[in-house]
Formats: C-alpha cells, sequence, structure tokens
C-alpha cells in the first residue's frame, strides 16, 4: 500500500531566493561603505531603509533611488514620493518597486540621494549574485562596513577647518604685533634688573 499515493505540495521544503548584494559608497570618498545584501523581492524602500541604518543617518527628508549607467549619469528615478506604479510616469514607487526587477545586468548600478540639512549622495554598485539565502540570515543585511558615517566625517572636517581657521588668524595677528614693536614674553627680563636695582637702595 502507498502511503502517498499523490503528490503532497506540504513536503515541499521552501526553495531560496537569490540574494543580490550591494556596496554603497559615499559619493565625497568612496573609501567610506556598506555592503548590503537583499533577497528577491525586497523593495527599494527595504533597501532605503538599510542604507540609513547601516550609515547611522536618522532623516525623514526626501529620497530617491535613480537608475545609472558606468558614468553615474542619472536616468529613471525610483522615489519615495511616489506610491503608485503608472505606466509611462517619470518615476516609479520605491515602496512597490522590487530591486530585483531592476537589476538588468551583472554590473548594475544606481545612485542613491537622500536629504538632511544638506543632500547626501551615495553610488550603488552590484558586487555579487548569491544562489541561497544564509540560514537564519535576515534580509537586508549589512555584511560590511568601512568607515566613519558621511555626517560624522563632514562634522569632523568642519571642524578640522574652523580649527585651521583659527590658528591662520592667530598667526597674522602675532606677526603683526612682532612687526609694530610687541615684545614676547621672554622681552620682560630687562625689567628685572632695574626693579633689583632699586631694593639695593634701601
Amino acid at each position: 500500500m502507498m502511503l502517498f499515493p499523490y503528490f503532497c505540495p506540504d513536503i515541499i521544503l521552501k526553495r531560496s531566493m537569490p540574494v543580490y548584494k550591494f556596496r554603497i559608497a559615499w559619493e565625497e570618498d568612496d573609501n567610506i561603505f556598506r555592503d548590503i545584501e537583499l533577497t528577491t523581492g525586497q523593495t527599494f524602500f527595504q533597501f532605503h531603509e538599510a542604507i540609513l541604518l547601516s550609515f547611522d543617518m536618522k532623516t525623514k527628508g526626501d529620497a530617491s533611488f535613480f537608475e545609472s549607467n558606468d558614468k553615474w549619469i542619472r536616468r529613471r528615478e525610483i522615489s519615495a514620493q511616489v506610491l503608485v506604479n503608472k505606466k509611462d510616469a517619470p518615476a516609479l514607487a520605491m515602496i512597490k518597486t522590487p530591486v530585483s526587477a531592476l537589476v538588468d545586468n551583472p554590473d548594475k548600478k544606481f545612485i542613491y540621494t537622500v536629504s538632511d540639512k544638506r543632500e547626501w549622495i551615495f553610488q550603488i554598485s552590484l558586487i555579487g549574485i548569491e544562489r541561497e539565502e544564509r540560514h537564519k540570515q535576515t534580509y537586508p543585511a549589512c555584511v560590511r562596513s568601512e568607515g566613519l558615517p558621511p555626517a560624522q566625517t563632514f562634522i569632523k572636517d568642519v571642524a578640522q577647518d574652523k580649527m585651521m581657521e583659527i590658528e591662520e588668524k592667530y598667526d597674522l595677528q602675532r606677526d603683526n604685533m612682532e612687526e609694530q614693536g610687541f615684545a614676547d614674553e621672554g622681552d620682560d627680563d630687562d625689567f628685572s634688573d632695574t626693579d633689583d636695582g632699586g631694593n639695593e637702595e634701601d
């Protein structure tokens, strides 16, 4: 007697989805980057949230992805402001569009922009495709992180520039004082001799 006379779909194991690995690099310094993995079907909105989290950015400003060529020229937009995909629309909806749906070549590139007092621009490159998900891994997943978040790097650079400005101004003022004949602290020794001489008379 056969225990399974018919094919039973309930015994099929869950099929793993391909995993796409992208490198997201800050446009102003490509040594600052994050590698993020997504599975087939995950949307640009999920990608957007993963990027913000990986770079420790808490902005709620406007954000968009753009398809790009190898020269980083922006093409079709995928916007957080668009909620529905419509035929011939100038932009796709970030919340409705799977990232994998726009991966049409192994060197696919995107540009990601997000505003938070200033516009931050990131260049995104597809750097790998895995056949299967890793066991117990939650996606999207940041699998590599290099460099400080751009916001911290920017603040640090501004602070260094201001410090250099202060030092330059101080040096200029000091040079001007010397040109006008103001003595340094070391020139006060002459006055101590006069004081000693006055005490000898007593």
